[in-house]
């Protein structure tokens, strides 16, 4: 069987801002042998793209550092304006386990790819999730926290030096967070409101580090382009927290605030078990046994047969 890793880089440009700087980086994560470019994500209010490639080991480590070259050739991060938190030109790099692949191989690769980047492009990184080398580095937003704008005062803090790299950010490409982790669902909820506090204090009810729903990230911004605010999560477990627990709440919720729900996107990919556990929940399926009733799953088994 194939080793194949999923990564999702993500990058601080959008197509809606920046066509040709987006183009750029399609064309390179298209240039690699072994590696396919699932997904493409980009969105303008966040002045973000998200990338979803697979491949095998090899051609996944030379794509996010290709990927990561390309992006601090196109990105200064001095001039960046957008509603993402962010860091840096590739913000953030996880290596994902998906088929015959251990978290300890994509820990591995995430230390080759931080180095590598440091030595050739001298951009500084965190290690986080399962590759964090002290617990507070595990959540990225904590990496995060300060920005581009403040993370050269944050690197002189005793605790905040770069796991590969010196204590000051790269002048135009900012410092990039690199890491193994599970697969997570990037699930974001717009309402009919163009109150963005409404959104963030929403988040901050369903969010586990206010004490809301494990192992679900939130938080609230405004869509300016459309004129309404966005609950944006990342559900990094939606085996302890489904898509459907977390968007009846915050329809329940935003109820409480006088508006409703407009929609919701995912964001990348996103496991078939998460959508189907949407189905069982809102058909009411009883005792629904999805890999047995599933049709696609039957044609898997039988592809790998």
């Amino acid at each position: 069987m194939a080793k194949l890793i999923e990564c999702v880089p993500n990058f601080s440009l959008s197509k809606e801002k920046d066509e040709a700087g987006y183009n750029a980086l399609v064309e390179v994560a298209n240039s690699v042998p072994g590696v396919t470019l699932f997904d493409a994500q980009t969105d303008g209010n966040h002045n973000r793209s998200v990338f979803t490639l697979v491949g095998g080991p090899a051609g996944i480590e030379e794509v996010a550092f290709q990927l990561t070259k390309k992006a601090a050739e196109l990105i200064d991060m001095n001039k960046h304006v957008g509603e993402h938190s962010r860091m840096g030109a590739t913000d953030v790099i996880p290596f994902i386990p998906t088929m015959d692949v251990t978290v300890a191989e994509c820990v591995e690769i995430s230390k080759r790819v931080a180095q590598r980047i440091w030595e050739e492009l001298q951009i500084p990184s965190f290690l986080y999730e399962d590759s964090a080398t002290r617990p507070e580095r595990k959540n990225l937003a904590t990496c995060r926290k300060g920005q581009f704008e403040g993370m050269p005062e944050k690197l002189l803090q005793p605790e905040w030096a770069p796991d590969f790299g010196e204590r000051k950010i790269h002048p135009t490409a900012g410092i990039t967070a690199i890491g193994a982790r599970p697969p997570l669902v990037a699930f974001n909820v717009n309402l009919a409101t163009a109150d963005v506090q409404i959104a963030k204090n929403i988040a901050k009810v369903i969010r586990a580090s206010s004490g809301g729903f494990a192992a679900c990230k939130a938080m609230g911004f405004m869509l300016e382009d459309r004129g309404i605010a966005q609950v944006s999560m990342n559900m990094v477990n939606t085996e302890l927290t489904s898509l459907p627990m977390v968007y009846e709440m915050i329809r329940a919720l935003a109820d409480r605030y006088g508006t409703y729900i407009v929609g919701s996107e995912l964001v990348g990919l996103c496991p078939a078990k998460a959508l189907l556990d949407c189905a069982e929940f809102y058909l009411k399926l009883e005792n629904f046994d999805y890999k047995n009733q599933v049709m696609e799953y039957h044609l898997i088994d039988m592809a790998m047969e």
